[in-house]
C-alpha cells in the first residue's frame, strides 16, 4: 500500500453534489496532502504553514485571486 492510498482523504464541503469535481485534503505528520478527485494520483504535499499562508493570501485578496 502506498503512502498516498493510506491517507484519510476528506472532500471539500464546496464540492459538487455528484462528487465528481472535488478537492480532497489529507493531513500528514509533516503537513497536508491535496488532490483533485478526477486525478487522484496527482498529489501535492505542502507544509501546514505554507498552506495557511496561501489560504490567508486568497482570503485577503493580496494574491489577486479569490472572492
Amino acid at each position: 500500500m502506498s503512502v498516498v492510498s493510506a491517507l484519510k482523504w476528506i472532500k471539500s464541503s464546496y464540492s459538487e453534489a455528484s462528487g465528481n469535481n472535488c478537492v480532497e485534503v489529507a493531513w500528514t505528520q509533516t503537513g497536508v496532502a491535496l488532490r483533485d478527485s478526477k486525478r487522484p494520483a496527482d498529489v501535492i504535499f505542502v507544509g501546514r504553514a505554507s498552506l495557511g499562508a496561501l489560504v490567508d493570501g486568497v482570503k485577503s485578496g493580496s494574491l489577486g485571486i479569490g472572492r
